[in-house]
């Protein structure tokens, strides 16, 4: 049976130094695993460059499921597993719920890595 990983607050930016300045702790190590678990997936990681991409910012959960080829359902799914992950922001709009990449967590965990700013 899998080893279950402890449920721990990820929705803010991770901080601390990057993995080539000193080992890191069992902590911080679990932080930056779970944060790339949520991006470990071809259809967030595309999730993610529409929301980056998108000159208003934020897309309808609507337009997203329909530029991936998926449900609303599946894609609402993908894109709370970003939320938790503090990747995405969500806003209820009457029916619609529109998200936003958080570009802070993504710096965060960039520079944590010790690469560069996804920032163009």
């Amino acid at each position: 049976m899998p080893k279950a990983l402890p449920v721990i607050d990820i929705s803010a930016p991770i901080c601390c130094e990057p993995v080539s300045v000193a080992p890191l702790d069992d902590a911080t190590a679990l932080e930056v695993a779970l944060r790339l678990k949520a991006l470990a997936d071809p259809v967030r990681i595309k999730l993610m460059s529409l929301l980056l991409t998108d000159g208003a910012g934020e897309l309808c959960t609507c337009d997203l499921a329909a530029s991936v080829g998926l449900t609303e359902a599946t894609t609402s799914h993908h894109l709370g597993q970003l939320r938790k992950a503090g990747m995405v922001v969500p806003e209820r709009r009457g029916m619609n719920v529109y998200y936003r990449a958080r570009r802070d967590s993504l710096d965060a965990l960039c520079s944590v890595l010790g690469a560069e700013s996804p920032r163009a």
